[in-house]
Formats: C-alpha cells, sequence, structure tokens
C-alpha cells in the first residue's frame, strides 16, 4: 500500500511542531529550577510551612480567642503546664503583647521575664500540635 506524500508531510509537520513544543516546555522548567535554587528536602519544607502555621495560629488565632479545636487544645496544655489560666492581649496601643494570669483578685500581668518564658514555650506548644495535626 502506498502512502501519499501529503499525509507524510503532515505526520512529519505535526511531529516537528511537537518537538519544538517541548523543547520550550523544557526550557520552561529548566528556567523556574534555576529560579528556584537549590532543592530543599522534604522534611525541611514541611518544618518550614509547620513553622509558618504556628506563626499564623500564635499571632491571629490565640490572641483573637479563636474557638479553634487547635488553639482550644494549645490553650489547655498550657495551662497544665502553668497550672494557672494565662490570657494574652495586644491593647491597641502597644505593639507588644501582654500576658496575664487569672488571680484571685481578677488579671494581674506577668512579669517580664516570666512572659518570656511562658512565650517560647508557648511557641513550641504551638509548633508540636501544629505538627501533629498536620498530614
Amino acid at each position: 500500500m502506498d502512502t501519499p506524500t501529503l499525509y507524510t508531510r503532515h505526520v512529519l509537520s505535526s511531529y516537528g511542531r511537537q518537538l519544538v513544543t517541548a523543547r520550550r516546555l523544557a526550557r520552561y522548567r529548566q528556567t523556574l529550577r534555576a529560579r528556584e535554587g537549590p532543592a530543599i528536602a522534604p522534611e525541611v519544607k514541611r518544618r518550614l510551612l509547620v513553622e509558618r502555621i504556628a506563626k499564623e495560629v500564635m499571632e491571629n488565632l490565640l490572641m483573637a480567642g479563636s474557638d479553634n479545636p487547635v488553639v482550644n487544645e494549645i490553650k489547655k496544655r498550657l495551662q497544665e503546664e502553668f497550672d494557672e489560666r494565662i490570657t494574652f492581649t495586644y491593647p491597641p496601643a502597644e505593639l507588644e503583647i501582654q500576658v496575664f494570669r487569672e488571680g484571685p483578685d481578677g488579671q494581674e500581668e506577668i512579669a517580664p521575664a516570666e512572659k518570656l518564658n511562658i512565650l517560647d514555650r508557648l511557641w513550641e506548644i504551638t509548633l508540636e500540635t501544629v505538627d501533629e495535626t498536620m498530614l
């Protein structure tokens, strides 16, 4: 059986277009990889993502008094660890967070040294909780 020349040219032309497209895609992927820099290990990517989410949880959900289950678990663990109810607030005119404990006379502000200890432990608990809840 004889294949007409027109069909052969058409197949070769289509094949040529596919090769050009494949080269363009390869160059594009190469450019993207060069922009990304060196490859990051999956464990490092996960750790960065956990830290970003933990920061978001601390800055927004914990301080805003959210009823999110993750936030409630973090607050519960912190309360169990320090054996007292601790609240966090951002006063409107202040840039720094204030930490209060519930006492018999109401809320009292925590001293700066103890505040740093509580915030450090809060960060660790938040990291652990977010890491445990992520898939």
